[in-house]
């Protein structure tokens, strides 16, 4: 034999083999029944066996055809699971990226915009790290300033504004990020103007919120993200140079794709809903 069947072939022959015949195998694959007749003829020239015993009630495997049906159970098992997936399609993943704080405020509200029916599933990439969406790293991006690359696409949600926020008023001294190679910008706020009253760090938003929580310090964060934050209270004003505009962002072409659009919708839902 100079070269294997085609899968294609092989993969008649399965339907052939499991209907016991032509006209219940061309049922199965819509082939006509002489095209799975000749298609059967070549397989058994080609492999110099005969795999059928043809007669009034259908093709009969012969010993060599149920040899070969055997060492085709691999793939049968690939068509019996993309049977399966093709009659029950699994929801589509979509990778939202958004930091930590911002992620755990959708994932809170998600129920409201999506049940288990919908087509698609959220798929949470926390953190502060820009994930390159161009690169499919991420599908959905929240971002605090616009796209300026051309091949990606940008949808204003919010304004978000920043305050200090602790267990009361008579809290004094801040909890805030390390001043790392990436600071946040009220990392970075918080060094420039507090610096002296910093009195203690730590690396997770939520470490920091639950200081805060104990009366240890005054936190920095967004007046949308406080409001998951039971038992702080705001105790300044807007700090107006930490106002930002927050985007949805994605791929220009992904856009397009239903699962991500509806996902694109649901997100900017949560965000621009007025608590």
């Amino acid at each position: 034999m100079e070269q294997s069947p085609p899968l294609d072939d092989l993969a008649l022959f399965v339907d052939v083999a499991e209907t016991g015949g032509l006209a219940g195998a061309a049922r199965r694959t819509g082939a006509t029944v002489p095209t799975l007749s000749r298609k059967m003829a070549a397989l058994e020239r080609q492999l110099g066996r005969k795999l059928f015993e043809r007669g009034p009630r259908g093709y009969a495997l012969t010993t060599e055809g149920r040899a070969l049906l055997d060492q085709l159970d691999d793939l049968r098992a690939v068509r019996a699971r993309l049977t399966r997936v093709l009659s029950n399609p699994e929801a589509v993943r979509v990778r939202l990226t958004a930091g930590s704080l911002t992620a755990g405020f959708i994932a809170r509200r998600l129920a409201t915009v999506w049940s288990q029916k919908d087509p698609w599933r959220l798929e949470f990439v926390e953190g502060s790290k820009m994930l390159d969406i161009a690169r499919r790293d991420a599908d959905i991006g929240v971002r605090n300033r616009r796209p300026d690359q051309p091949w990606l696409a940008g949808r204003r949600t919010r304004k978000v504004e920043f305050a200090e926020f602790a267990s009361s008023e008579q809290v004094t001294g801040y909890v805030t990020f390390r001043q790392g190679p990436d600071p946040t910008a009220s990392t970075r706020w918080i060094h420039a103007n507090h610096a002296d009253e910093i009195l203690t760090t730590a690396s997770s938003p939520f470490t920091l919120m639950h200081l805060a929580q104990a009366g240890v310090g005054r936190i920095v964060v967004s007046t949308t993200a406080a409001l998951d934050m039971p038992g702080l209270h705001q105790v300044s004003p807007v700090i107006e140079e930490l106002t930002n505009d927050e985007w949805l962002v994605c791929h220009h072409e992904a856009r397009h794709d239903p699962p991500i659009r509806a996902a694109l919708d649901a997100v900017a839902k949560i965000l621009t809903a007025r608590d």
